[in-house]
């Protein structure tokens, strides 16, 4: 099996959509709605969306198995840095039957060189207990000073 991992564009879409509901139902859950309106409603949502969420796609033998995406901010500005820009990797998915085949690595690969080139201040990630060591190999570390805030 060959696998790719290529920046997504707008004709991935549906097979972004495609992965995200595989993502949600796999665990049992009730995702609310019908999988072609979900991949419908997706496919747009990728359109109004691609310059702050950059995606990522992994294909094997040209079938869809992995996507991640890398949401970028802009920061404020400082009088010696006008531009500045952080990201956030989200929503890193690999199908059950991939997993722990070097697919992760490589789609945090192609995040992280994307946003070295983008010149990123910093990137975060929020992650599952089970991917805590799939960031750290790529490069996180825990970070003290890090908060979070969530609505109740």
């Amino acid at each position: 099996m060959r696998v790719t991992v290529r920046a997504a564009t707008a004709a991935d879409a549906e097979a972004l959509g495609s992965l995200r509901w595989r993502w949600v139902t796999e665990g049992g859950d009730d995702p609310g709605t019908e999988r072609a309106a979900f991949v419908e409603f997706f496919a747009a949502w990728v359109g109004d969306r691609l310059p702050t969420h950059l995606a990522f796609l992994a294909e094997a033998d040209g079938e869809a198995v992995a996507m991640a995406w890398l949401m970028v901010a802009e920061r404020v500005p400082a009088p010696a840095q006008p531009v500045r820009r952080c990201g956030d990797v989200q929503s890193v998915y690999v199908v059950p039957e991939l997993r722990d085949s070097g697919v992760g690595a490589a789609l945090m690969e192609a995040v992280l060189a994307r946003a070295r080139r983008l010149d990123l201040e910093h990137v975060t990630v929020h992650s599952s207990e089970r991917a805590v060591s799939l960031y750290q190999r790529a490069g996180f570390q825990h970070d003290r000073c890090w908060l979070s805030w969530q609505a109740e």
